[in-house]
């Protein structure tokens, strides 16, 4: 693919343009990553084998498929309540799409990067952020893990400019229009059900699904903006990068209803900012390392689960190691923390496969900052025109402004074009196109450029389009107990790819597990 092309198809247009008539750009050292496709394609190929008769059987109480958040969410619950089990992951490490890297400079993350302030009926979260240290006895977040201000700038028309809403050259009409949208979401985060539920809550489960708020779910975030008469183009940049931060689409392909989830859920009532921001250097690394601390020796990786079969019996796992040894596994109960895609292999018709968003994850490592026109540097650095979400610095939390630094940054891919560019690229071009990007805001940027680390995530996170709460009955069917023994966990469930529903499923389904085996005949 020409380098113009790759450009338009990852970034748009606007990029394109910015970067036409320029030198072509020298080489740049390269690290191409990403999820192990050899293993995943194996498991493909093995999963209708026949030859498994031979291979030895273990007895384990409960296992866990999926090393993800959802996965190490069940594992911390099962090990402090003292439940035997073993947790199979696929890939070398655990961590899913909230894994981190490190290198000299500082640890950086490959994927999630932040967890908004849990409120105060976030029990089981709290007290995992308890256990870590990053909560008080009285609940208050330390400082090092809150966002050191200042949080966020954005780019716009060759300045940095703080807060993320563009405010410089604002008319009054775009003024009126961000206010008369603020009232809205302050309406909904008034607004409560017949049973008191919130309209929109973290996580999901605890949303209503009242009839007139489902009905969110049948039009496009685009559209609903179209019907409330939102048309300044500020707003709608806003509403569209909270689309592609949270979910990787764009405002034609989101549900209204998670687009007003995006900021109300996150908010404890009207007129009131949306919850602080906690984060490490590494992201949501910080949180796997916790957990996958907490979960120990009974997380085994590099090791492949191929078939799932429930039975009065138990559940009969089909495994093989990195090296392709066989086992079987016969477990009372199974949590199945693992995408849709894999659920629907593992057991056939047990879930229609959902949608699913492509991101490219870049880590550009830096001798020193490069130059920069307007306001100093944030945690969250957002480039107005531009597909991408801009980077975060993984420095910025320890208070290191100047010097050597990682920055990384998140680029969704919003069409199919984009996605196969992905696929059929080379590490140099998709390199080429990151940096790019983020050289209109940083105009020396590749003096100080030292090498880009590339992470595809070509299943990166389930994607929210219009219908994807299935009428309010996609958590009830798709958390539903399996062949009376196999208990769905994943932000699947939920059609949200947040850590916040990730271990909410990971601890309820540790938790029906812990209640079926207690009430079971001795």
């Amino acid at each position: 693919m020409k380098r113009r092309d790759l450009l338009r198809a990852l970034l748009g247009a606007p990029t394109l343009l910015a970067c036409e008539g320029r030198e072509p750009p020298p080489p740049l050292a390269v690290r191409m990553s990403g999820a192990n496709h050899e293993r995943g394609h194996r498991f493909v190929r093995d999963a209708d084998d026949e030859g498994w008769a031979d291979a030895p059987m273990e007895r384990v109480p409960v296992v866990v498929v999926g090393g993800g958040p959802a996965g190490l969410s069940a594992g911390w619950w099962l090990a402090r309540h003292g439940a035997d089990f073993r947790l199979f992951e696929l890939e070398d490490a655990v961590g899913g799409t909230s894994r981190s890297g490190e290198s000299d400079v500082s640890a950086y993350p490959l994927g999630a990067h932040y967890l908004p302030m849990p409120g105060a009926d976030a029990i089981e979260l709290r007290a995992l952020l308890t256990e870590m240290g990053v909560l008080d006895a009285e609940g208050q977040p330390s400082a090092t893990a809150t966002v050191r201000e200042p949080d966020e700038r954005v780019f716009y028309r060759g300045y940095w400019y703080p807060g993320l809403y563009p405010y410089a050259g604002a008319s009054e009409h775009d003024l009126a229009q961000l206010a008369r949208f603020e009232r809205l979401l302050d309406h909904y985060a008034a607004l409560r059900d017949g049973n008191g539920k919130r309209a929109f809550a973290l996580p999901l489960a605890r949303s209503s699904m009242d009839a007139d708020l489902i009905a969110l779910d049948r039009e496009s975030a685009a559209a609903f903006l179209d019907r409330k008469g939102f048309t300044s183009p500020r707003l709608r940049w806003l509403c569209d990068y909270a689309c592609r931060d949270d979910y990787g689409l764009a405002l034609d392909d989101t549900s209204a209803w998670a687009l007003l989830f995006y900021w109300v859920s996150r908010m404890e009532g009207p007129g009131s900012e949306t919850a602080p921001i906690l984060t490490w250097p590494d992201g949501n690394g910080a949180l796997v390392a916790h957990l996958r601390a907490a979960v120990g020796s009974r997380a085994r990786t590099g090791r492949v689960v191929s078939g799932v079969t429930p039975s009065d019996e138990g559940v009969e796992l089909r495994t093989f190691d990195a090296d392709g040894s066989q086992s079987r596994i016969l477990a009372e109960r199974c949590i199945l923390a693992v995408p849709d895609f894999v659920r629907a292999r593992l057991l056939p018709g047990s879930v229609e496969p959902s949608p699913y968003s492509s991101w490219l994850a870049s880590n550009l490592h830096l001798s020193g900052r490069p130059d920069a026109l307007g306001c100093e540097p944030a945690w969250d650095n957002v480039l107005y025109e531009s597909r991408s979400l801009g980077y975060v610095s993984a420095t910025h939390q320890r208070g290191r402004d100047f010097g050597p630094t990682v920055w990384t940054h998140y680029l969704p891919l919003l069409d199919d074009d984009a996605r196969q560019a992905l696929l059929d690229a080379r590490p140099a071009g998709l390199a080429d196109a990151v940096v790019s990007d983020v050289e209109r805001a940083h105009p020396t940027l590749r003096a100080d450029l030292e090498r880009v680390e590339l992470w595809r995530w070509g299943h990166a996170m389930v994607a929210p389009r219009p219908g994807f709460l299935e009428g309010g009955t996609r958590l009830a069917r798709r958390s539903a107990v399996i062949g009376g023994r196999v208990h769905p966990a994943h932000t699947d469930v939920s059609g949200v790819a947040l850590f916040e529903e990730a271990f909410f499923h990971g601890t309820r389904a540790a938790a029906e597990v812990l209640e079926a085996m207690r009430e079971a005949p001795a």
